[in-house]
């Protein structure tokens, strides 16, 4: 490898291995994400300019934010976390929860003892092979310049949370590529009695009946009505036949894998548009959402349905926070070559005159439910990941993997507890966590004394074991 290319690599693993730069970018995403949550995705452009003002609607369709997770830069930022992940993964988890089998000095650790022993090399090191197995430890010995070394792993596989961690997230990533390429979402506003496609499906929904229920509650600042329930009675009608399907607030229906929520309501209009006494046809046969307009043939005038008002108060006129339907009225502006010209609240079934020998008479309003579809392949891949994840965290978190390093020397000197024995040995322990060393303090001096006291009192059938397997 070049100079150059090591400097880079170099640069690269340090830039991408650093958790503060993981964090940002995280943090980044989620305010991406975020601005998707708040920003209605999927608009036509009219839309934005009639709910942001001009120089926030602009921003908005500049920077693709009406789109947003299909953006470069969205995705590209979902690349950057990967990548950030892969390198953090393999240059500083795995070196640090998966660390190689190595000597160390005893003594420069802060979970250390010493213990001086009687009996040969080979005897205490099965003792200690002994203790440590019988007590669920993974026993491994390594040998290093000529001097052998035990090594006890305790929940040894709990190391690798972090690591199942980071495929849980990788797999929720995942599962979001897979919404971005094949899934799609969006809103309809469905009258009753009308039939609409449903998008990118052969299936058709038509909305047969809507209804919903309001629940008036009093409480120290007035009265509150709280909506209780909405609820779309639909047919459905697909390859396989028609059938009757009812959609409420968290119970969608499946239409071919896609999911259609009720999310709101509404009213559409219909007029009794005439001139000089004579029908108009064409206006008088359209429904009108509020925010339609109706435009007078041959002039420069037009009417915009501005809203419906549910409840009028009989006594006063004025519109009532009430949002059940109980003497309704239409709030209607006329406008003449895009300039206000004079608004009026008009009861159904009442008329107005606009001019010109034009009246308008409010005849009729109609339901309108407000559904939201969605559909997402990569939801099941979501879900797995979001399970594997958590599993990671609670491996991380409620298990504490240790590890021991054990060395056996041999010392040429009398032993306090044996005088007559010339011949002795020292182990010398120390302990290592992922967590750091006062989670694991108690539970090795804890150790250190039971392995004390089996030391000092050496398994006679040990021995015999010993010597028969010398023997043979």
């Amino acid at each position: 490898m070049t100079a150059w290319a090591r400097s880079f690599y170099d640069d690269f693993t340090r830039t991408f291995g650093n958790v503060l730069f993981a964090v940002c970018l995280l943090l980044a995403w989620g305010l991406l994400t975020l601005a998707g949550v708040v920003i209605d995705q999927g608009k036509d452009v009219p839309s934005y300019f009639a709910m942001y003002p001009p120089p926030l609607a602009r921003m908005v369709l500049r920077l693709n934010a009406d789109n947003i997770y299909h953006t470069p830069y969205y995705v590209g930022m979902i690349g950057l976390i990967l990548t950030s992940l892969a390198v953090c993964t393999f240059k500083r988890v795995i070196p640090a929860r998966l660390p190689s089998l190595r000597p160390v000095m005893i003594d420069k650790i802060p979970l250390n003892a010493s213990i001086d022993v009687s009996g040969t090399q080979a005897d205490v090191r099965a003792q200690v092979e002994r203790f440590f197995s019988r007590r669920g430890w993974m026993v491994r010995k390594r040998e290093f310049g000529g001097v052998e070394w035990t090594f006890a792993d305790k929940d040894n596989w709990a190391r690798r949370g972090v690591l199942v961690a980071h495929i849980g997230f990788t797999i929720i990533a995942a599962g979001t590529c897979v919404y971005w390429a094949k899934g799609f979402s969006g809103d309809a506003a469905v009258l009753t009695g009308q039939t609409i496609a449903v998008p990118h499906r052969d299936a058709t929904l038509r909305l047969n009946t809507f209804s919903y229920r309001i629940q008036p509650i009093m409480t120290k600042s007035g009265m509150v009505y709280q909506p209780i329930d909405y609820v779309s009675h639909v047919t459905v009608t697909d390859k396989h036949g028609a059938k009757n399907e009812t959609i409420r607030v968290n119970h969608p229906i499946d239409v071919g894998g896609s999911l259609f929520y009720q999310s709101s309501y509404g009213f559409a209009l219909r007029f009794l548009v005439s001139h000089d006494g004579t029908r108009d046809a064409v206006l008088s046969d359209r429904t009108y959402a509020v925010g339609d307009a109706i435009v007078l043939p041959g002039s420069q005038r037009a009417i915009q349905v501005d809203q419906f008002v549910p409840t009028v108060d009989r006594q006063s006129g004025v519109p009532s926070s009430d949002p059940r339907v109980n003497n309704p009225a239409v709030a209607l502006e006329a406008t003449q070559n895009g300039q206000s010209a004079g608004a009026a609240l008009v009861p159904m079934n009442t008329w107005i005159d606009v001019g010109d020998g034009w009246r308008i008479t409010p005849q009729k309003y109609v339901m309108l439910s407000g559904l939201q579809y969605r559909y997402d392949p990569g939801v099941p891949l979501v879900g797995i990941g979001a399970f594997v994840l958590l599993a990671g965290l609670v491996i991380s978190f409620y298990f504490l993997p240790a590890r021991l390093f054990v060395r056996i020397d041999a010392c040429h000197r009398e032993l306090p507890n044996d005088p007559q024995v010339s011949k002795g040995c020292t182990v010398g322990l120390a302990a290592t966590t992922v967590k750091g060393y006062d989670m694991f303090e108690t539970q090795f001096n804890e150790l250190v004394a039971e392995f004390r006291k089996a030391l000092s009192a050496p398994d006679t059938s040990a021995h015999v074991t010993l010597a028969q397997a010398e023997a043979t």
